[in-house]
């Protein structure tokens, strides 16, 4: 195999996610890390816009941080199939040579991720915690995932090819605020097509679920509680809180586990990543696994019976007692204050 020319690649590409003509958060989320990444190599942000009909998004990408839009506007891409999509950034990689590559751990982009890498014979870190440039002369592009079920962090570097790729979830990077006055360049980008390979797959039909329940993700008050919780009955007093502050009930995965909640419902590294601006962690103990789901909340306030439980570790107020007490008496005083 022909070593790479690694001083060609360079700046930062990221797959700018967008489903029935709606960019998806985690695209502006990742625009938002990329400027990061891009200013501390003194490089570009270029944002990879696929689909049908789109390019009216594309001030909305420069907005948040972007340089550049790549548009790519095809019959084809209209709805989501992993080969042109495949093609389309293959494509883009051929010609454009990006160092680094980001993509949403969205359904789409669990999909995507791994067949762009594949085909183009490159690393892929996925679910990605923390992305970084080093601070040496090397300029390192460093990966940092939960690893071994969670029990510890692992970084990961991708010396010998590219792009270096990475996926994230939701919820876990920050959005840069919208920027009216950001300047930046959209390019049309044209791609030929195996349309005899393509059309070995067709989509059918599309059936969409209407959402019943808020979004926890989306949630700026999360009532969250954990095995000590115990029970519905126990989660119930947490939507009672939850009701007097405004915001949703959520859990670890041990109640979900325990099919007390739903999984849509669940906070950590196999669940969901939440940025809230209050998170009341309610009788969990604080496993790394769900401290990568909630540790960047803006305000962690955190009840446990157990004073020495890891929670405490992260949280700005603790609260050492039976949150079977606690809570109601919680409840009870909002409610008193709000009449």
């Amino acid at each position: 195999m022909i070593a790479m020319n690694l001083a060609e690649y360079k700046d930062v590409y990221v797959f700018a996610e967008q489903r029935d003509g709606k960019l998806q958060n985690v695209a502006l989320e990742l625009l938002g890390k990329a400027r990061e990444l891009a200013d501390a190599n003194q490089e570009k942000v270029v944002a990879m816009l696929l689909g049908k009909d789109i390019k009216a998004l594309a001030p909305t990408l420069i907005e948040h941080g972007a340089d550049e839009v790549l548009v790519v506007d095809n019959d084809l891409l209209k709805d989501y199939l992993t080969e042109p999509y495949t093609e389309a950034i293959t494509a883009i990689i051929a010609e454009r040579k990006p160092s680094i590559m980001l993509i949403g751990a969205t359904t789409i982009g669990r999909d995507l991720g791994p067949r762009v890498s594949a085909r183009n014979r490159t690393g892929l870190t996925a679910d990605a915690t923390k992305l970084e440039i080093s601070d040496d002369e090397a300029h390192e592009f460093r990966m940092t995932r939960p690893a071994f079920g969670g029990n510890l962090m692992a970084t990961i570097l991708c010396k010998n090819h590219r792009p270096q790729m990475s996926t994230v979830r939701p919820g876990v990077m920050q959005k840069m605020a919208a920027d009216a006055t950001r300047k930046g360049v959209v390019n049309d980008f044209n791609v030929n097509f195996n349309v005899e390979k393509i059309n070995r797959v067709k989509l059918v039909k599309t059936v969409k679920e209407e959402k019943t329940v808020t979004d926890i993700s989306e949630a700026k008050i999360l009532v969250s509680g954990g095995r000590g919780v115990g029970t519905k009955d126990g989660f119930t007093k947490l939507g009672a809180l939850a009701k007097q502050l405004g915001g949703e009930v959520s859990s670890s995965r041990a109640m979900v586990d325990a099919g007390v909640m739903d999984a849509s419902r669940q906070v950590g590294q196999t669940g969901k990543t939440v940025r809230p601006a209050l998170y009341m962690a309610c009788g969990i103990s604080g496993a790394i696994q769900h401290l990568a789901g909630m540790e960047e909340s803006e305000l962690i306030i955190a009840i446990n019976k157990d004073k020495f439980a890891p929670i405490f570790s992260v949280a700005d107020l603790g609260i050492v007692g039976d949150l079977h007490k606690i809570v109601p008496m919680l409840t009870e005083r909002l409610a008193t204050m709000q009449r």
